[in-house]
């Protein structure tokens, strides 16, 4: 049971529809850290305290109302400039705020206190996915959307925790302090995990600071809170919290995933396996603006199926899709996917749908290319 009681229009609601207490939950939740529960805390003290303030004003109010009301043959008091009144109504919100002010003062504190960490991690905010950079770990990872798009197009029965669910969770060990730099890469996002008492503001030229401590492993999900572009309610934000040997563990994998991924650029690729790899990559990354039919959504977001630059020299694809296009909503994903998704998926791009050039981008021309750029710059 929690330690505070539900709001009162919650427990009306529940008292009259009792099957359906829990979804009328009204009240914030105390969250699964020291942060989320001093949050919780100070805003069911703030919340009493506007309790007793409302219950008094109003309470003198209806009293004088019915005991000094006109019919009774009661008449006003004729008074200005009482000393006495004047010092109580001042001293008395004074000490109210006072009351209020120091839980809320060292709330605040203890919330932006991320020194002393045993992990840090960079969350940058892309539209519309976040990476994950382990600061020291040489581990790092975009975390996407992975709910299928049947679901969201609503040809297919709507699971659990839809919008809310990603390829690449968030992973930390549980009983650690982890610190958390937020920036963003385009616009202005905001990374919110509830259950951790964290949202922060992801804005592009700065890092905002946060962290968190959770004890129990567990799966916490959130939100991109800030409207960042069309696809700003298809951002989730899922934290993974798992022992410190499992952790362990997942990380030792994460480093040899990453040390294959490297050995996969210099593979002899055949066109079959790039653009099954490129089809994989182009439905997380680029479905959602050019549809998975390619047809896109002009003018805004063109059509790949039968155009320049899906049909055209490779090198110009692959400028478009490394560097993007500034003053578009087209993305930079040179510095997103590996040098093997790049190839991919403009392998894919130019294979795919009314495209049947048969020819493929190799990872090792993809690493060519971005070799020449630094040569020349």
């Amino acid at each position: 049971m929690s330690r505070h009681p539900r709001a009162w229009m919650g427990m009306g609601l529940c008292s009259i529809f009792p099957a359906a207490h829990a979804d009328w939950e009204v009240n914030m939740k105390p969250g699964v850290t020291d942060v989320s529960r001093s949050i919780f805390d100070l805003h069911m003290t703030i919340f009493w305290i506007c309790v007793v303030i409302g219950v008094l004003v109003f309470g003198v109010m209806i009293w004088s109302m019915i005991i000094h009301r006109r019919s009774t043959g009661q008449q006003p008091a004729h008074f200005h400039e009482n000393t006495r009144v004047e010092v109580l109504w001042t001293v008395i919100p004074l000490l109210i705020l006072i009351g209020m002010a120091i839980p809320a003062t060292r709330t605040l504190i203890h919330i932006y206190d991320p020194s002393e960490s045993d992990l840090d991690i960079q969350v940058t905010g892309y539209q519309w996915k976040w990476h994950y950079k382990y600061l020291g770990e040489d581990v790092e990872f975009f975390s996407n959307l992975s709910t299928p798009r049947d679901q969201v197009n609503n040809l297919a029965p709507k699971d659990e925790h839809y919008l809310l669910e990603v390829d690449q969770p968030l992973v930390v060990p549980a009983g650690a302090k982890v610190r958390f730099l937020i920036t963003a890469a385009d616009v202005i996002h905001s990374w919110w995990v509830p259950a951790l008492g964290v949202k922060k503001d992801a804005i592009p030229g700065f890092i905002n600071e946060s962290w968190a401590r959770v004890e129990e492993p567990g799966i916490y999900r959130g939100q991109c809170t800030e409207l960042c572009g069309k696809d700003h309610g298809f951002m989730p934000v899922v934290v993974e919290v798992k022992s410190p040997e499992d952790y362990a563990v997942w990380m030792e994998e994460r480093k040899a995933e990453a040390a294959k991924l490297a050995e996969l650029t210099s593979k002899e690729w055949t066109l079959e396996e790039l653009v099954a790899r490129g089809e994989q990559v182009y439905q997380t990354n680029c479905a959602s603006c050019h549809q998975p039919d390619g047809k896109g959504m002009p003018p805004m977001f063109p059509a790949l199926d039968g155009s320049d630059i899906a049909t055209g020299p490779a090198g110009d694809h692959l400028d478009v899709v490394i560097h993007g296009r500034p003053g578009t909503a087209m993305a930079a994903f040179g510095p997103q996917l590996s040098e093997v998704d790049i190839a991919a998926v403009i392998t894919y791009e130019r294979n795919a749908w009314s495209n049947k050039l048969g020819e493929m981008v190799t990872p090792k021309d993809v690493l060519t290319y971005k070799q020449a750029e630094e040569a020349t710059q």
